[in-house]
This record gives structure tokens, C-alpha cells and sequence, in this order.
């Protein structure tokens, strides 16, 4: 057979150098639509469903929002396998579809499924993932205080300066990265996430006759601008609009939970305000 095919191209050299010209022409031309990876990645054309609800076991997640977004998934086409994890808080579905399926027309599906889905209330929607993969991970990078030796702070300064930094990159240098065309996700790990803690005190609520949930609603219904409609004045109309949106400590500090005898009791007076960080 070898022998056969030599003679055949000793014979035809015209008809092999077209041949292998054409091939070169042929690879050049698909060279240009070949991603260009570290690894090759094999992942299958998966979509990935995320859902957070913090006050659930891991049975209470499969039982009320795992098997929910089972059941309406199922039976899409080109549906190739259904896998999940049900977590403390979290629930997680990975739908996996076969080779060739568009990626876009497997998260619509996918989309207009979540949209009829019956969740228990008080819990949010489900999310899907970004359009990535495990083997998508293509830049890291450090953001650095210049001129601060971490080791060689005290703890409380320490934490402080990494809060610093991770408010930075979550408002400065992650929105930006965003914009990089081709991007699909931009994640933060380490440093400590900014928040405004209200760290109540049991006696002083009890002292004062209120309760927990007076507290939490009254921070949250005293953090919110309101619009109030327009005026109008001869060719002008203007804008009436309620700012009330706290922007420090010391505002949070000072709103009013209720007034008793006439004497308003302020979150101050039941709860200290400090600015810390979430539990990593």
C-alpha cells in the first residue's frame, strides 16, 4: 500500500503539489478562528445556575429551590445532563448541553425557564453565571499599598488597610476592567468587603421597649432618597426630591427609631455604629 501511493506520487508531482497547497491555504484561512489558549479547553457547552439564601440548610435548599429549578430546566433541547449542589445558603445547578449547541441560545432557554420558576418568598431570583469556564482564567493581578510593609502593621491597622484596598478595586479598578472587550467576569479575592455595621445591644433594646426588627427597619427605611413630584412656576418646573440617603457613621447614628414622651430614642442610643468589614 505504501509502495502504491509513493509510485502514485511520483507519477502525479503536479497533482500533489496542488493538493498540498491547498491544504497550506486551507490551514492559514482556519488559523485565524483558532482560540489561542495556555490549555485546551475542554469544557462542554454548560450553563451555570446560582442562588443564595442565607437562612436555609442544605435541606431546606434542595427541597425549596434546588428541585424548583430542577424541574423547569429539565426537558430542554439538546439537554445532554443535569447536575446540582445543594449547600449552607447556596444552590447550584451546572446544565450541561450537547457539543455544537450555541451558547447564547442555551442561556435564552435557559432564561425564559428561570422567569416561571416559584420560589419561596423573601428568597431572590436565581442567576446564571458568566459565559466562562474553569480553563477562562487568563490575567491575575495583586493591587498593592506602595510603601506598606503588611506584616509590620498591628492587626486592627492591618485589616483596615486591606478593606482600603479591596474598596478600591471593587470601585475604581474592577469597573474599568470590565469594560476590556472580550471580559466575561472580573473577581475580587482577599482583602476585606467595606460595611456599615449596626451592632445592636440586647439591654439597650430592652430598656427602651423596642425590638430588633424596629431597629432594622428603621435603618433601612431612613436610608432612601423619594421623589416628590414638580412644581411648577411660570415656564419653570421644579424638581421636589426627599434626600435621605445616609452617607457616614454619624448620619446612621442620628435616625430616629421612635418617639416616646415626646423624646426621640436614635439608633445611638440602642445600637454602635462602626465601619467594619463581611466576614470573608
Amino acid at each position: 500500500m505504501l509502495n502504491w501511493m509513493i509510485d502514485i506520487s511520483l507519477r502525479n508531482r503536479a497533482v500533489v503539489l496542488v493538493a498540498v497547497a491547498v491544504v497550506i491555504a486551507a490551514g492559514a484561512w482556519s488559523l485565524q478562528y483558532l482560540d489561542v489558549d495556555a490549555f485546551p479547553d475542554t469544557t462542554p457547552v454548560m450553563v451555570q445556575i446560582n442562588a443564595t439564601a442565607p437562612s436555609l440548610s442544605p435541606e431546606e435548599v434542595e427541597q425549596q429551590i434546588t428541585f424548583p429549578i430542577e424541574q423547569v430546566i429539565s426537558g430542554l433541547p439538546d439537554l445532554e445532563k443535569l447536575r446540582s449542589i445543594s449547600k449552607f445558603g447556596m444552590s447550584q445547578v451546572v446544565v450541561t448541553f450537547e457539543d455544537g449547541t450555541d451558547i447564547y441560545f442555551a442561556r435564552q432557554l435557559i432564561g425564559e425557564r428561570l422567569a416561571t420558576v416559584e420560589l419561596p418568598a423573601g428568597i431572590e431570583r436565581p442567576k446564571m453565571g458568566p459565559v466562562s469556564t474553569g480553563l477562562g482564567e487568563v490575567f491575575h493581578y495583586v493591587v498593592r499599598a506602595d510603601g506598606v510593609d503588611m506584616a509590620s502593621l498591628p492587626q486592627a491597622r492591618r485589616v483596615e488597610k486591606l478593606t482600603e484596598l479591596r474598596t478600591i478595586h471593587d470601585w475604581v479598578i474592577r469597573p474599568q476592567m470590565r469594560t476590556v472587550a472580550g471580559s466575561a467576569e472580573v473577581n475580587s479575592w482577599g482583602g476585606y468587603e467595606k460595611q456599615y455595621q449596626v451592632r445592636i445591644d440586647p439591654n439597650q433594646v430592652i430598656k427602651h421597649g423596642l425590638t430588633f426588627d424596629e431597629v432594622v427597619t428603621a435603618v433601612k427605611e431612613n436610608n432612601r432618597n423619594v421623589g416628590g413630584g414638580n412644581i411648577t412656576r411660570n415656564a419653570e418646573m421644579l424638581l421636589v426630591h426627599g434626600i435621605g440617603r445616609t452617607v457616614n457613621a454619624e448620619q446612621i447614628e442620628n435616625i430616629v427609631i421612635r418617639a416616646k414622651d415626646g423624646v426621640p430614642i436614635r439608633v445611638r442610643d440602642v445600637a454602635d455604629v462602626q465601619i467594619g468589614h463581611e466576614v470573608p
